[in-house]
């Protein structure tokens, strides 16, 4: 029989081509598939870092360090409103004042906050909240925790940005840490709004600053505020009004309140000893005014801000610092000591012809007891041959301060400071404040801020 070998090979070539064609196609179809399951992985993982970026971005790390040296006009300057008294035996020293890191989560309609201090002196909490808002209006604010206590503009005016070393003395006497433990209730028409210029804060906090409860009684801080800018941005202005209503805990019978003495014509203290006097609460109460003024002009910027605050404050024998902060002067002083009083600030930084340079000046007052002035304070008094403690002392000294200060950041993020307080107290007939006490404060500082 004769074979075919044209015709055989033909048929071998058509089944070789067509077997070669099913692989091929099972090939492609199997890469394909390999390649859509590679590219879902690869998306897959996209979508999670991009879920983690996303998460990143909401997460804020910032902070700032303040390294410096101060010197004072004589060894022990036992102040401590210029970063803390100085050593018995320095007149200058070196420290850090504020070693600051701040984490802040930032959703849609809520934060969280957490914010530490560390320093030679060691760790400490300074913020510690979290806050959200209404999703209807988005008006509303509910926050809770350690905050800045809402009261004038000094308080949350960060120590990060001010133009001065330390705040004044009587945001320092009312409100030591210038936080407290509380929660907040805030009201703000949202960015959209006509109105949004307009600030409603009121809180319930304990009225310790950042310390443990040691009382029932709660403190309520109100604060109405606006702050408008003109629409070239030339001009901004701020004015608004606080109210601090609380009490502190009576430990003893002991009450001290101003009266005229036996002579008839010196104040002093004179003492209530009802026994129904221990576990009331003496009356603090605070009544303040702020403004600021901003505008931007041929030579720089020129800043203008003030504040003044008046009303009582109960404290102790040797300080009228509200509690958390009259503990370090009074330490087994247990009787109470009501006082009116009255403060403010007036600040005014010029920058120099838009440049990295400013120069500030301000001045700050405090009269921890305004029924007494210069020399009508006395220590004692004598009367028909008998002599008659007045317990007037250093917590009734009235004190006012000028500052002068230069500033210039070197970068974005270096700012360096001077500073020169010349501090004065009221000349008086109290044991030891006759004169005028040396304790003037430079201060040169430097801060690193990311």
């Amino acid at each position: 029989m004769r074979i075919d070998y044209k015709r055989l090979l033909t048929r071998a070539v058509i089944f070789l081509g067509f077997t070669f064609s099913g692989f091929l196609a099972w090939s492609q179809e199997d890469q394909s598939a390999a390649i859509q399951k590679s590219a879902d992985t690869l998306n897959a993982k996209i979508e999670n870092i991009k879920t983690d970026l996303d998460l990143l971005k909401k997460l804020k790390i910032s902070g700032y360090i303040q390294a410096q040296w101060q010197w004072a006009d004589s060894t022990g300057v036992g102040s401590a409103f210029s970063g803390g008294a100085f050593p018995k035996n320095a007149d200058n020293r070196f420290m850090i004042r504020r070693g600051r890191l701040k984490f802040a989560y930032e959703g849609k309609l809520s934060q969280f906050v957490l914010q530490i201090d560390a320093t030679e002196k060691g760790v400490t909490l300074k913020d510690a909240y979290i806050n959200f808002k209404d999703p209807w209006l988005q008006m509303f604010m509910l926050q809770a925790g350690v905050f800045n206590r809402p009261f004038g503009f000094e308080i949350a005016y960060s120590s990060s940005m001010r133009e001065t070393p330390e705040r004044a003395r009587i945001t320092q006497t009312l409100f030591p840490q210038e936080r407290d433990l509380g929660a907040m209730l805030a009201i703000q028409p949202r960015k959209e709004s006509r109105f949004n210029f307009i600030r409603l804060n009121a809180a319930l906090i304990n009225g310790n600053a950042i310390s443990v409860e040691t009382d029932s009684k709660k403190d309520f801080v109100g604060q109405l505020g606006i702050n408008k800018t003109t629409r070239n941005e030339k001009f901004r202005y701020g004015i608004g009004v606080s109210y601090y209503n609380g009490g502190v805990f009576q430990e003893t019978k002991r009450v001290y309140d101003m009266a005229t003495l036996a002579d008839g014509i010196t104040k002093g203290f004179v003492v209530d000893s009802t026994e129904a006097n221990k576990g009331e609460y003496a009356e603090r109460e605070y009544f303040g005014a702020d403004a600021q003024f901003s505008l931007d002009w041929a030579i720089g910027v020129t800043t203008l801000r003030g504040e003044y605050i008046f009303g009582s404050q109960p404290g102790g024998s040797k300080s009228n610092i509200s509690p958390a902060g009259r503990v370090i002067l009074d330490v087994g002083v247990t009787d109470t000591y009501n006082r009116k009083f009255n403060g403010g600030y007036v600040y005014l930084v010029q920058n120099i012809l838009n440049s990295r340079h400013e120069v500030v000046v301000k001045y700050d007052f405090l009269d921890p007891n305004t029924e007494v002035n210069g020399t009508n304070a006395k220590s004692e008094v004598s009367y028909n041959g008998s002599t008659f403690k007045t317990g007037l002392g250093g917590a009734d000294i009235a004190f006012s301060t000028w500052g002068f200060g230069y500033n210039v950041r070197l970068y974005p993020n270096l700012k360096l400071m001077a500073f020169y307080e010349v501090v004065k107290n009221e000349s008086t007939a109290i044991n030891g404040f006759s004169q005028d006490i040396n304790d003037n404060v430079l201060t040169l500082r430097a801060q690193f801020k990311f």
